[in-house]
């Protein structure tokens, strides 16, 4: 694997699932440090999901190269991966994110652009019917105009949660603070979403799907 590309050219020729579709990703990563083709099957396995989280924060034009530099980043920070846990997927996203904050104004000039016109970069409801997209473009228009005037830091917690499908601990994990501290940025930002949208609250989920 390609450690010079910022684009993603070189990375995506080479990155092709391989014989490894069986075991767990630490034992794929630990593996690349001895085979660095290996970590191919770690970016078949977790970019495309990785790559909807970025294009909905960012759009599509940033996404594809914040998406390649994740897993150059990944690929190049391999040797420090806690072979404890076994999913990459907390460590990905929390590279992800950090690359995130260095797009801000794109993310919230995103944000606008989906305020104004309610169009989800991702998931473009084309198949709804004509009062349920409606119903569902001012929903999205309402939360993109209360996602943008979050705190990063909140911002970032809330959307690992919620668009990420993260629990409390990985997002912990993701960004490397405490439980107590993504409960109580969670927490918040879901109040003000709430009170900006009127008392619903489209980030809601289930207490199952947060907790350790």
């Amino acid at each position: 694997m390609s450690e010079t590309s910022r684009t993603g050219t070189e990375v995506g020729a080479v990155l092709v699932p391989d014989e490894g579709a069986g075991i767990d990703d630490a034992s794929l990563i630990e593996r690349s440090r001895r085979e660095p083709e290996a970590f191919a099957e770690v970016f078949h396995r977790h970019a495309p999901e990785i790559k909807r989280y970025v294009t909905r924060r960012l759009g599509v034009d940033a996404a594809e190269d914040v998406v390649a530099d994740t897993f150059l980043v990944a690929f190049r920070g391999r040797e420090g991966y806690d072979p404890s846990q076994p999913s990459a997927r907390p460590w990905l996203y929390g590279i992800a994110t950090n690359l995130i904050r260095r797009h801000r104004r794109v993310e919230v000039r995103q944000l606008r652009v989906l305020e104004r016109t309610g169009v989800d970069p991702v998931t473009v409801p084309f198949t709804e019917r004509s009062d349920e997209r409606l119903s569902a473009c001012a929903v999205r228009r309402s939360l993109a105009a209360a996602l943008a005037g979050l705190p990063s830091g909140h911002r970032d917690v809330l959307l690992l949660v919620t668009w990420g499908g993260l629990t409390y601990s990985e997002a912990a994990q993701s960004l490397g603070i405490p439980v107590g501290t993504v409960r109580s940025r969670v927490n918040r930002a879901r109040s003000k979403v709430r009170r900006q949208l009127g008392g619903v609250d489209p980030t809601s989920v289930s207490e199952e799907s947060v907790h350790e």
